[in-house]
């Protein structure tokens, strides 16, 4: 007797589609939590912004009675962020009202959270970059990166990591006045694992990194939280950071714009995303990085 069963008749069979969409192993925005979590400046602003600063401070002098007292004359500079020619970062992506109808997920949703991660993505990149943001752009400029303003001796090759390395960045920063609380490593996954070897002792079991009790899956060294990122630039394997000493000038969050008319003569609609802001350290002996040695 001839029996129909899934095996050959499987067409007939009824599929079930789970409304799930897998999405891939990426990382999460980093730059603009932890200038948050330390305590930084987020100003939000359509057009330029300037920050009054004022120059190395004035040096007073011990006088004897009727002795004539000498003038200072502090200078002042200022910090400038979001000039008029700062680009943005902006991305359309259109689908045809077929595909909306006929998706298994929400297709609106599922392209709005897809755009908003990957535009973030592409600033946090260029925050944590050494680039200055003119060089190469045309057309504008773009934020520079956190690990430009790193120089002199506040960059540093290092061949290997050792728990003296880190505890001279450590004196490096306390020694241009840094607050150690709005200090945060920034290292790659490559130099967190050469981190987590160190021990505190030699024969010790002990190591430098520690968990941070105050985050869940978060790590500390030398009393310091930890960031790790795959988007320090080429040549730069760590650094310190003080990100209480960043101000953020945003002109727009990740802004998400539904265009449902534009292409109407195409039976189609489109997601539109702009991102546009400015970062810099109000110092630059905010950022200490460590470099890759020159062979």
């Amino acid at each position: 007797m001839a029996l129909n069963s899934t095996t050959n008749a499987a067409e007939l069979t009824a599929e079930q589609v789970r409304t799930v969409l897998v999405q891939p192993l990426e990382q999460r925005s980093l730059f603009l939590a932890a200038v948050q979590a330390a305590g930084g400046t987020i100003i939000d602003t359509a057009g330029p912004l300037r920050i009054p600063r004022m120059a190395p401070a004035t040096t007073p002098e011990w006088y004897a009675q009727n002795e004539q007292i000498g003038e200072e004359d502090p200078d002042f500079g200022e910090l400038e962020l979001l000039p008029s020619n700062m680009k943005s970062v902006k991305v359309i992506t259109r689908f045809s009202n077929e595909l909306a109808r006929q998706s298994v997920v929400a297709l609106d949703a599922a392209l709005r959270t897809r755009l908003v991660t990957d535009v973030a993505a592409t600033v946090d990149t260029q925050l944590f970059s050494d680039s200055d943001g003119t060089t190469g752009v045309t057309g504008g400029v773009l934020p520079a990166g956190i690990f430009s303003y790193a120089s002199g001796g506040n960059a540093v090759p290092t061949a290997s990591w050792t728990i003296d390395g880190l505890i001279e960045a450590q004196g490096v920063m306390l020694g241009d006045h840094i607050d150690p609380a709005g200090l945060r490593w920034v290292l790659t996954p490559a130099a967190f694992t050469a981190i987590r070897k160190i021990k505190t002792a030699t024969g010790s079991n002990q190591p430098v990194l520690q968990p941070d009790v105050s985050r869940a899956g978060g790590f500390t060294v030398l009393g310091t939280p930890v960031l790790i990122t795959d988007r320090v630039p080429t040549g730069v394997e760590g650094g310190l950071v003080d990100f209480s000493k960043v101000v953020v000038a945003r002109d727009v969050a990740p802004s998400v714009k539904f265009l449902d008319q534009t292409y109407g003569d195409f039976d189609q609609q489109a997601i539109r995303v702009v991102y546009r802001l400015d970062a810099k350290p109000t110092h630059d002996e905010a950022v200490f990085a460590f470099t890759t040695p020159t062979p």
